[in-house]
């Protein structure tokens, strides 16, 4: 894919290189933007996933502040969420999940960024039809999800942080989680519910330099 002019550029070689590195300092100290010269986990996250955004972009689950759209994609999307966190306005906030206020056909790109596991079980195929729906022909979805081992990991670590010095990173534990979320999906259960949505062309990509322990897939609509 050929990049896009809107998308934000990558990261150096120099810099990935240290981003690899020092992942598991990444890890253990929180923070939400790029800090003593290492990229966040968060705009690690943003980057993989901005790399696979073909245009005009709806970020699902688009948290505090809309970060994808406004500062990976110079704002060429929109971003919606279900809770209003820090930095949304009402045209980010979507009462009902399963049913976009957008027309067919409304986007090139949706995206899912470490969020579809905390979508409640019994609405994800209907969220996932949606995200069809709104999608051009030939449009593409990108879903990132964290391994099992490091998506509980790094939410204990987290909520422990926000315990111990009062700071509100734990984005779930602010809204309080639904009995039918997840930590993470395994692969089996995301490739199952993209082919059900209508999707093909499945594909897995893993983050080299959060060691593979974080990936994506994309899926792409038919012509």
């Amino acid at each position: 894919m050929s990049e896009n002019n809107f998308i934000k550029k990558s990261r150096g070689k120099t810099q990935k290189l240290k981003d690899f590195v020092t992942l598991p300092l990444r890890a253990l100290a929180i923070f939400e933007e790029n800090k003593w010269g290492l990229s966040s986990l968060q705009q690690e996250r943003f980057e993989y996933a901005a790399r696979e955004v073909k245009g005009y972009c709806l970020d699902v689950g688009c948290g505090k502040y809309n970060l994808f759209i406004k500062e990976f994609l110079n704002n060429n999307g929109v971003g919606i969420d279900v809770y209003k966190y820090e930095g949304l306005t009402n045209e980010n906030i979507v009462k009902d999940i399963t049913n976009f206020p957008f027309p067919n056909y409304s986007f090139v790109s949706i995206t899912f960024i470490a969020n579809l596991s905390h979508i409640p079980k019994s609405m994800r195929d209907k969220e996932l039809a949606e995200a069809y729906r709104c999608l051009k022909k030939g449009g593409n979805i990108i879903i990132t999800m964290p391994g099992a081992f490091a998506s509980v990991i790094i939410h204990k670590i987290v909520y422990l942080y926000d315990k111990i010095f009062k700071t509100n990173y734990d984005v779930d534990n602010i809204r309080g989680m639904h009995e039918e979320e997840e930590y993470y999906l395994r692969d089996k259960e995301i490739i199952a519910r993209l082919e059900a949505a209508g999707f093909t062309d499945i594909k897995k990509k893993y983050f080299l330099t959060q060691w593979g322990l974080n990936h994506l897939f994309t899926g792409r609509k038919r012509e």
